[in-house]
């Protein structure tokens, strides 16, 4: 029972039934796929609903009991488990309802749980009140679901084009219904239903809300009545009812009832309408071809049909309404009149006899009266183009088929003219019995034919072409249509025309006149018109002669025209009349003035339409018209004949031929609106008057206007409109108090004209003066100018806009019907209008206001928008301009032009927080405007891609909704650029009073959550996406679903609303998941729209990707990857729902029987909807213009749109190019106009084609940007763990394979689409290659290498970026095959045999595979990249020199090395350190400069240094003289000494300029490093190398000497001493003396100083590094390195400072190998001193002691082990380092992660890598201190051993050295000191050293040897002592 009695929480009287309107809507008017069978599920389901229509369930007291204990017990909920409690206050509502609406309570309480949970679509209503709409919702959907069923049935009147499927199953399921009665249950729902009793029941129980709430249920119930009534229409339209459903028909009608003012209403006039078509048998006319529509015809086949319909008309009861009746019976005499001239009109002839008496009845009911007031005063007549063919068949029916009849009219209308005639001569009052019958129906005529919504033009019906001007064939033209014999009814039509007005007497001529207006309106027919008054007359000289004309004709009216003009300007008011206020009228009487009135309004018709007639009349030699009737305007007549003048005029002013001439005439007619307006409190003239300055400034507006008798311009007539009519409109007096908005939408539309229009020019704001009557005045500005500057300023005519604007709102804000709403809507959007041109121009008009130094002042209309309100005394104008969103629906129109002010204000950063301290300062004025925005992009009514076509009035309103949402997109978007609070942040349902990142967002009406925008855009998106197809906005509206997913971008990425946006569209929408799987969006006719939607929707689902990754969110991640990656069939998802694919796939699967095909991963389909190529535009080819002058115009007219393309903008290159035609001069100019204006087009056609391929490039870009974002992201930010390896390197492999065919195919066939596009990919290609490993397929490695290869050698010079981006992508992948960093472990390595026989190891088979290749291309590879290496773009050099740096170290065949030497590219850079030299110099300047000379320089030095590390290399660069380069190089002399200039980059805030010391190293360094290499590689030609060295470092030795001495102990200070302490040790040699070149002594002597000097040096930087100052340096250390970098700095400083130990001891034992035993004098280097004092640091005049080396070997020792240690501890945490504790991991990554909390985000798995990179570096950073301090053991024992030997041994100084200053004492003391010092426990360590590391070196028992000897010898001393 529970299940039976569960609750819908959609309720089943709203949700399903909203279901079914969209089956039926997708099916019948959207046509979707697969709708049929949607459609046809939906209607069996539905099908109880229609059979018993509006019919609600059934009260129950087993519902009720139910609901009552739901408080208590609960009530189940379908889709939920268990039971629901509800409250009391819900129960209590849910009775109230059910007996409200007579329903279920059940239902009720569904309609309740419906209305909360849509409250947040309705703010400001309860849920009740929400429910009442809901149900009458539900009702509004089943009547247009039935209307839109029966509207698809196939039939006699129209047809929708559906498919037969289709049509079938609607015919069948609405015949079922109706012979179900379904006629009977429309008619009783229709009387049952009144908007006055629902609301009267409504009230009685609250039922109803504000006055919106009341306008949307007024709204449902009238369009469920007027649905309901239109079924029966539609039906009757395309097939009649039958016998009974007709009778019933006609039984409801007899007891309707008229509007107030005699109409019907829409209901009604739906029901007259289908009884007419019931009875309708003209569509029989058109052919007989449908036969079975003739038999399917009761009224031709059933004779019962025929007896019943005609008893019930002819003897039935009388009516409510007459004329009514009268027009049932009319219909039916002619239906009767019609079938008696068929064939089956014979069996019905006792019927078909009675059409006449049935046509009197219906003449005596006054017809024709009651068509004009009852029928065609309905408001909805024109809405229906069916209704106007249904009257336009009966009226030409009448004319047609009863000519007796209307020749009867006529002699009764002639006869009642004689009797007025009669009773006038004679006094009397004429008759009141008299007949109006054929006055009524030329109303009618008139009245119908003069609307024409629909541009049917059925007037012309009535006009056949006059014999004479037919050809006297057959056939011919007339007015371009191909004539042939007319039909019979057009004619009897023709002749009725013409016929009445034959003799046509006074009565008839005013009917006659507005007949002839309504059959004149349309283009031809205007011209039919013209052509009848224009045969009709004769000329005034034939009439003179006795030949009468017609009065109905052209001459007849010019001439009375004439004749009144003469005789009333003999009536001009004397001198002596002028002092009564009202002068006298005479002349003209009332019934003239009616005559007047309709010819002109005849007139005005026929010119409107016709250009030719306008023309003719006004050319016409004796007419004159214009003429006349100016002079009339000055004659004493009614304010009413003078308006109706100037419409007149208005229409002859549309052509600009005569408009021009008009102005001209009225500047000298000097036309007055006088007071007698105001007096009679109606405004005709004036209204008048601004509509034919309106027509006349749209033609043409002379700028000499008025020249000769005033100030030439316009400006009169402006002052005049503002100060008279606009500014006075609010105050004056009205009888018609809708004149009030119709005077103000008159004046306001033509300053709307004249301000669109203009557009700010240099010279409006120069003062011009014209000479006057000899005085010279000041010329006037054009008007548009004069409007800017009154908006610009807080002037009375913008605040009497901005008044208008809030009287406007709190009008609307009624929602009730009042006079005039539609002028005063009209005239607030041409207020909005004026405000948007405004705010479009202040710009470039404030610009040039500034330029032109004027002393004018103005204020920006945003800042005046801010001023406070006479009225509301608050500053709330932008809050009533954004009020009118709130209308939108209404509205739409007001609504847009609002959106694109506000828009246009939002730009400002200043008004932003001012806007939302405005919106939100009220509560109910916030949540109102909040809703207006929302209201407007949940418009369903909006449709992109409609043409800008006004033609059809729902298609501009579709148009109009959706640009409405394209301007609020476009708002949000402007305003989340800005800093907040801002708009966009308010408007999204962020945070504006609190910190934006604290936002809760929530779905609506969540925690009071509103309903925003945010959530609009969001319910936009996500619409269709859980479908097969897709969201359908990406479809239906491809640019705005862009600006949608722009939006959702943009919230994404910013730092504030980033974090609560995404765990929104995480937690509540699933959004990415649910939209990245329908990737990739295919669009065929928006292909640019659908990159730009992937576009966003990639960049946010990349940051979507790195939060989850950085927020350890594994299952979100793991979710989207799969989605982007996989390539197997997609399973069932988590949630155990099937993904899109699943259904076909598990088919597939199922017929191969389990066999697997891999589909394409989604991130490479998205690739593929990416078209690389791009068809350029033709070149332009021109007769007339020069091609290199338009395209410089087309360069001016270019700007950055709001996408952010540069695009031609298209308007203004047309305004260009037309001011260039109209300048030109003479007759060939003129005859050459049209050529000129063809040539334009075509220019005009090419630049939008320009712009288009534009826009598609700059989308293909911004797609490949977010696909290589998101490829990039997934890459580096994802765990690599959530892609296990051999996945990661597949689908590298399958990102590679794509990218590089793609572009392979385009530059095979040369269409490269844009140079951007090739940098993307070739940038993520090299990103790809940074991401792989030596694992994959080595012939995936070589299909890779050729393609990289081959597009370097055949790209071309032309794109450099292009180049660049090979290169790198090349690098990339060379450096795949580097091997990877190993530790050090320090154990016995392999024999050279077994290194020699070893297998070769997956990087050097790739590295020899990939010289292979490189080698197959020949020198054109090397030729190309040596070139672009010597020249070309920085960047591209730079990369090229690090392409032949990368070949070089792989090249053992020194192929390219040969090629760079014999091909002059080696000397060629050589030389260029030369040409680097000044470049160089500039770097060292205080100012930061431009680095890009320091990076190629570097880049240069490195390729050079990679030369030198051959032997061969090094011999070429120095016989290209590179060292000689070197040395003429003046920047190394300008070591930075000041300590401002040497930290000055130290101020530089971000940190990337280096400072001027920092710079100098950065080219010091590189060039020290080449000379170290170099003297390493000349090993056997070591002679010249070092010479030309050490000329270096003596020409610079004052640069040496300094760095030598410096104090500083920073890293680039310590790395400039060990090359530099390597540098000296292996030239400043005793050797270099014996350069086998001679030299004098002189020079001599001088080589020798400076050797001596790097000697004294090199001993002195010795003694500082180890001494005590050691211990200072060490602290010196780590306070200059940074914290976060102090262990990775402190270990390479480390490094440093050993290696300076190293090579000043190999300096040391150089120097005492050269002065061997053999040699004539011994070199003794230090003191014979051993002692260790507090200070060792000696001054360097003096020799240091021996002790120094005795402590740098105790030093050297003690650090040994330490290092030792060290690095047995790391080796063992390397082997376990999945075992090590978190902390420590933590510790071992901190020094690879930059910032403090960079480490906690990182995965485990990740983190274990970091960790096991760091131990690497550790592991070979103390591999390398150990083999430093080794080294160094080893030659402070050489040392101290030939020391020793010289001074314990050889104490007599028998060479060369006099130890006279040595006395005995000293070298006893220096035996004991030594003695002491290298003591057992040191000489144990020394063992043990050896023991633990020289065992895997060359030099074992080095050590050993060496520590015996020194104890051999200390021995030996001591003995010979004693």
């Amino acid at each position: 029972m529970a299940t039976q009695m569960a609750v819908n929480s959609g309720a089943s009287l709203w949700g399903p039934l909203k279901e079914l309107w969209e089956a039926v809507e997708g099916a019948i008017w959207r046509r979707q796929p697969e709708s049929v069978y949607l459609l046809d599920l939906q209607l069996k389901k539905h099908k109880p609903s229609f059979l018993t229509l509006f019919k609600n369930p059934m009260k129950s007291a087993e519902q009720r009991e139910k609901v009552r204990k739901a408080s208590t017990e609960g009530i189940a909920v379908q889709g939920q488990q268990g039971v629901r409690l509800l409250p009391e206050q819900l129960i209590s509502e849910a009775f109230i309802l059910s007996d409200l609406f007579d329903l279920g309570e059940l239902a009720a309480l569904e309609l309740l749980l419906a209305g909360e949970h849509q409250q947040p679509h309705f703010p400001g209503l309860t849920r009740g009140l929400v429910a009442v709409l809901l149900y009458w919702d539900g009702k509004r959907c089943v009547a247009n679901s039935l209307r839109s069923l029966i509207q698809s049935r196939h039939g006699k009147t129209f047809t929708l084009d559906l498919s037969p499927e289709l049509v079938n199953l609607t015919m069948r399921f609405t015949d079922e219904l109706m012979a179900q009665g379904l006629t009977k249950q429309i008619l009783n729902l229709l009387s049952d239903i009144s908007v006055t009793r629902e609301f009267e029941r409504l009230q009685k129980e609250r039922g109803l809300g504000n006055e919106k709430h009341r306008k949307e249920v007024s709204d449902l119930i009238k369009e469920c009545r007027q649905s309901l009534a239109e079924c029966l229409f539609a039906w009757t339209c395309q097939s009649p009812l039958s016998k009974e459903d007709t009778l019933t028909l006609i039984g409801h009608l007899e007891t309707v009832t008229a509007e107030a003012d005699g109409s019907l209403d829409s209901v009604n006039l739906a029901l007259v309408m289908a009884l007419l078509y019931c009875l309708d048998v003209s569509f029989l006319e058109q052919g007989t071809e449908d036969r079975e529509g003739i038999h399917a015809l009761p009224l031709l086949t059933e004779k019962q049909y025929v007896a019943a319909v005609h008893s019930r008309l002819v003897e039935g009861q009388a009516w409510k309404l007459p004329g009514l009746q009268a027009v049932v019976q009319l219909a039916w005499a002619l239906s009767l009149r019609a079938v008696s001239q068929l064939p089956q009109g014979a069996a019905l002839v006792e019927f078909t006899e009675a059409d006449e008496a049935l046509a009197d009845q219906a003449l005596l009911g006054g017809v024709f009266l009651f068509l004009t007031e009852g029928i065609l005063g309905s408001d909805g007549f024109s809405q229906e183009e069916f209704y106007t063919r249904r009257l336009h068949s009966l009226i030409t029916d009448f004319l047609a088929l009863m000519p007796m009849k209307v020749k009867q009219l006529r002699n009764r209308a002639d006869e009642d003219a004689r009797l007025i005639h009669m009773a006038l001569q004679m006094g009397s009052e004429p008759p009141s019995s008299l007949r109006k019958d054929l006055d009524h129906l030329m109303i009618l005529i008139g009245e119908f034919y003069s609307k024409d919504p629909f541009e049917l033009e059925l007037a012309l019906e009535f006009w056949c072409p006059s014999e004479s001007l037919q050809h006297t064939s057959l056939t011919g033209s007339f007015l371009g249509v191909p004539l042939q014999r007319p039909p019979h009814k057009q004619v009897v039509l023709s002749k009725f025309v013409r016929q009445m007005g034959d003799l046509l007497p006074a009565t008839l001529y005013i009917p006659y006149l507005r007949m002839l207006k309504g059959l004149a309106n349309g283009s031809q027919c205007s011209h039919y018109c013209f052509s009848l008054l224009k045969t009709n007359g004769a000329p005034h000289e034939n009439r003179q002669a006795g030949v009468s004309g017609s009065v109905v004709s052209w001459e007849h009216f010019f001439h009375s025209l004439m004749l009144y003009h003469e005789n009333l300007r003999r009536d001009v008011p004397s001198a002596d009349s002028m002092q009564y206020r009202h002068p006298p009228i005479r002349g003209i009487t009332q019934r003239e003035l009616e005559g007047l009135t309709a010819f002109l309004q005849l007139l005005t018709t026929i010119i409107t339409w016709s250009e030719n007639a306008r023309l003719a009349l006004c050319e016409h030699p004796q007419w004159t018209p214009v003429v006349v009737m100016l002079g009339l305007l000055q004659c004493s007549v009614q304010p009413v004949l003078k308006a109706q003048i100037l419409h007149a005029l208005a229409a002859f002013g549309k052509s600009p031929e005569i408009a021009a001439s008009l102005w001209q005439s009225l500047e000298y007619t000097q036309v007055e609106l006088n007071e007698i307006e105001s007096s009679c409190e109606e405004y005709p003239l004036t209204r008048a008057f601004c509509h034919l300055i309106s027509t006349l400034v749209e033609s043409a507006l002379p700028v000499n206007l008025g020249a000769g008798l005033r100030a030439p311009g316009f400006q009169p007539y402006l002052d005049f409109l503002r100060d008279s009519v606009f500014l006075a409109f609010p105050t004056r007096a009205y009888r018609r108090p809708a004149e009030k908005w119709e005077v103000a939408e008159a004046v306001l539309e033509v300053f709307h004209k004249l301000l669109r229009v203009y557009e700010p020019q240099p010279a409006d704001f120069l003062q011009e003066m014209v000479e006057l009557q000899g005085e010279q005045m000041p010329a006037h500005k054009p008007p548009g100018h004069s409007l800017m500057f009154h908006l610009l300023n807080d002037s009375p005519a913008i605040s009497l806009c901005l008044s208008l604007l809030e009287e406007g709102a709190c009008q609307l804000d009624t929602y009730a019907p009042f006079p005039g709403k539609k002028q005063l809507e009209s005239a607030v959007l041409h207020c909005l209008c004026l405000l948007e041109l405004a705010l479009q121009k202040e710009v470039t008009f404030m610009d040039l206001l500034r330029e032109s130094q004027t002393s004018l002042l103005v204020s920006p209309v945003e800042q005046l928008l801010q001023g406070v309100s006479a009225r509301s005394r608050q500053a709330d104008h932008i809050t009533n301009i954004a009020r009118y969103l709130y209308h939108s629906s209404s509205n739409p129109d007001a609504a847009f032009q609002s959106a694109k002010i506000l828009r246009r204000i939002a730009r400002y950063p200043n008004i932003q927080s001012r806007l939302v301290g405005d919106f939100t300062h009220d509560q109910a004025v916030s949540k109102k405007l909040m809703a207006g925005f929302v209201e407007c992009l949940d418009s369903e009514e909006a449709q992109e891609g409609v043409a800008a076509d006004d033609s059809d009035p729902e298609k501009r309103v579709a148009r109009i909704h959706h640009e409405t949402k394209i301007h609020i997109l476009n708002l949000l978007i402007t305003s989340l650029e800005l800093k907040g609070p801002n708009l966009g942040l308010y408007l999204l349902g962020y945070e504006v009073k609190k910190p934006v990142s604290s936002t809760n967002l929530q779905d609506p009406g969540v925690l009071g959550c509103p309903r925003s925008c945010l959530h609009a855009i969001l319910s936009l998106l996500q619409r269709g996406s859980e479908w097969r197809t897709g969201p359908v906005l990406t479809k239906q509206a491809p640019q705005l679903a862009e600006l949608c997913y722009q939006v959702i971008y943009q919230l994404c990425a910013c730092p504030d609303t980033s974090g609560p946006t995404m765990r929104y569209l995480r937690t509540s929408q699933d959004f990415l998941f649910s939209h990245l799987q329908h990737l990739p969006f295919i669009v065929p006719e928006n292909e640019i729209a659908a990159l730009s939607q992937m576009s966003w929707l990639m960049k946010t689902a990349a940051i979507e990707l790195r939060v989850t990754s950085l927020n350890r969110q594994r299952s979100h991640t793991q979710r989207l990857l799969n989605l982007l990656l996989d390539d197997q069939p997609h399973t069932l998802h988590a949630d155990g729902e099937t993904g899109m694919e699943e259904e076909s796939r598990s088919v597939s699967g199922f017929l191969h029987f389990g066999t697997v095909s891999k589909v394409r991963r989604r991130l490479l389909s998205v690739l593929d909807a990416i078209d690389f190529s791009q068809e350029a535009p033709e070149l332009l080819q021109l007769d007339f213009f020069e091609r290199a002058q338009i395209e410089q115009v087309i360069t001016n007219c270019e700007h950055v749109n709001e996408q952010g393309h540069t695009v031609c903008n298209v308007k203004l290159l047309h305004r260009v190019l037309v001011a260039e035609i109209n300048a030109l001069q003479g007759m060939a100019a003129i005859g050459q106009r049209p050529l000129l204006l063809e040539e334009v087009n075509s220019i005009l056609q090419q630049v939008v084609e320009r712009n288009r391929v534009r826009c598609s490039l700059n989308a293909k870009r911004h797609a490949l940007q977010s696909w290589r974002s998101l490829v990039e992201t997934i890459l580096t930010a994802c765990p690599s763990e959530l892609i296990p390896a051999d996945q990661r390197q597949l689908i590298i492999r399958d990102l590679l394979l794509d990218l590089h065919d793609k572009v392979g195919k385009l530059m095979r066939r040369k269409m490269l689409l844009n140079e951007e596009q090739h940098v993307i990919c070739f940038s993520l290609s090299s990103r790809c290659y940074q991401k792989m490993l030596v694992a994959l397929d080595q012939d995936f490695y070589w299909i890779l290498s050729c393609a990289q290869v081959r597009r370097v050698v055949f790209s071309g010079g032309g794109f450099q970026r292009l180049r660049a981006h090979l290169y790198g992508a090349l690098l990339y992948y060379l450096q795949i095959a580097q091997k990877p960093e190993e530790p050090e472990t320090l154990q016995t390595g392999n024999s050279m045999w077994e290194r020699l026989t070893a297998p070769e190891d997956c990087f050097s088979k790739l590295q020899r595979e990939n010289l292979a290749i490189i080698e197959s291309y020949g020198t054109a590879l090397m030729e190309v990249v040596c070139r672009d290496a010597c020249d070309g773009h920085e960047i591209g050099r730079m990369l090229a020199l690090a392409v032949l740096d990368r070949v070089l170290s792989i090249d053992r065949q020194c192929q390219w090395l040969v090629y760079l030497c014999n091909s002059g590219y080696l000397r060629v850079l050589v030389e260029s350190l030369r040409q680097d030299d000044a470049a160089l110099q500039t770097l060292l300047t205080p100012q930061p400069p431009l680095l890009k000379p320091l990076y190629i320089y570097e880049s240069k030095m490195a390729l050079l240094t990679r030369v030198a590390k051959t032997a061969q290399g090094a011999m070429e660069l120095l016989r290209c003289g590179l060292i000689g380069q070197l040395v003429e190089c003046q920047v190394f002399h300008m070591l930075p000494q000041n300590d401002a200039l040497r930290v000055f980059g130290q101020r530089d805030p971000s940190g990337f300029i280096p400072s001027p010391l920092e710079r100098y190293r950065q080219i010091l360094l590189p060039t020290l490093r080449l000379m170290q290499v170099i003297l390493t590689s000349t090993t056997t030609q070591h002679q010249q190398g070092a010479a030309q060295v050490l000329q270096w470092l003596i020409v610079h030795s004052d640069v040496i000497q300094s760095i030598l001495h410096d104090q500083d102990m920073s890293m680039g200070a310590l790395q400039e001493l060990s090359l530099l302490t390597a540098i000296i040790s292996k030239t400043a040699l005793p050797g270099a003396l014996e350069m086998g070149q001679e030299v004098n002594s002189a020079a001599l002597m001088e080589l020798q100083g400076h050797i001596g000097r790097f000697q004294r040096q090199g001993l002195s930087l010795l003694v500082r590094l180890v001494g005590t100052d050691r211990a200072r340096y060490l602290k010196q250390i780590e306070e200059t390195v940074s914290p976060g970098d102090l262990a990775e700095k402190r270990e390479e400083m480390e490094v440093a400072m050993q290696q300076i130990c190293a090579n000043i001891m190999e300096y040391c034992q150089t120097l005492l190998l050269q002065s061997s035993a053999e040699a004539q004098f011994s070199l003794c280097l230090f003191s014979p001193s051993a002692s260790e004092p507090a200070d060792v640091a000696v001054p360097s005049a003096r020799v240091p002691s021996l002790g120094l080396v005795l402590l740098l070997l105790k030093n050297s020792t003690t650090d040994f082990f330490r290092y030792h240690d060290s690095h047995r501890q790391s080796l063992n945490k390397l082997e376990r380092v999945e075992q090590l504790p978190p902390e420590e991991l933590k510790e071992l990554c901190q020094v690879l992660v930059s910032g403090s909390g960079g480490v906690e985000k990182i995965p485990s798995v990740q983190r274990n890598v970091l960790a096991k990179r760091r131990l690497v570096q550790l592991v070979n950073n103390r591999a390398k201190l150990l083999a430093l301090c080794s080294y160094i053991i080893e030659t402070c024992l050489f040392v101290i051993w030939r020391h020793l030997e010289f001074y314990l041994l050889d104490p007599s100084g028998s060479r060369g050295l006099s130890v006279s200053r040595v006395s005995q004492q000293d070298l006893e003391q220096l035996q004991s000191d030594v003695a002491n010092s290298f003591n057992e426990p040191l000489q144990r360590k020394l063992l043990e050293v050896e023991g633990l590391y020289s065992k895997t070196r060359s030099r074992h028992t080095f050590i050993q040897a060496l520590t015996r000897r020194i104890r051999v010898m200390l021995r030996i001393r001591r003995s010979k002592c004693k």
